[in-house]
């Protein structure tokens, strides 16, 4: 593996479990779709809220995962799937300002690999990085043990922030021990992180 392909690695989601779940939700498996949506949500939310749009991200979700349901048979390689949920949801927020009315002001000369997407606009390449990095950092939380999952979404993810005193009493725990526990998770992450390749 050559040093940028190694770079790459981390951007890449779980083939093996994306790959299985995709098949099960393509067979019809409800509960297959929901966790499905439940892995990528963030990763949608994310963009409309990036690019400003908070009122307007609901809306767009909804779009985004009804795009999804219609185009995932369509979906040749399922390592692309995040990559073309970005894609999707930066066009449907474009679709939904213009149809509000909105000005645009984006960079039209924005290619991806070459190829333009949609209507001559793709999405900017140093959204897509800070997209696909946001996305390998929640594919690597949830593949901690679940009481350390909960704990970083509790301590670093939840607004405002929870006190340790709270984060102690939803996980059954003494609150002198969050300490403790939370840098023995954040080194399972951490190592995690660097066999991926960061």
């Amino acid at each position: 593996m050559t040093g940028t392909a190694a770079r790459r690695a981390p951007k890449q989601p779980e083939p093996s479990a994306d790959q299985a779940l995709i098949a099960s939700c393509l067979n019809g498996d409800q509960e297959a779709w929901a966790r499905l949506i439940d892995k990528y949500k963030n990763l949608i939310y994310s963009i409309p809220v990036k690019l400003g749009m908070h009122q307007d991200a609901s809306d767009i979700f909804q779009s985004v995962c009804v795009d999804l349901l219609a185009e995932l048979p369509k979906l040749r390689e399922h390592r692309a799937l995040p990559k073309w949920l970005m894609q999707t949801c930066y066009h449907r927020c474009l679709h939904h300002r213009r149809m509000a009315g909105r000005n645009v002001e984006l960079d039209t000369d924005a290619v991806d690999d070459g190829r333009v997407i949609g209507r001559g606009l793709s999405l900017p390449e140093e959204m897509l990085v800070q997209l696909e990095r946001e996305q390998a950092l929640r594919d690597a939380i949830a593949q901690l043990p679940s009481r350390c999952e909960r704990m970083i979404q509790m301590l670093f993810f939840s607004v405002p922030p929870l006190p340790y005193d709270a984060v102690a009493k939803e996980l059954r725990l003494a609150t002198g021990s969050i300490g403790f526990i939370r840098g023995r998770c954040l080194t399972g992450l951490k190592n995690y992180l660097q066999k991926k390749g960061f």
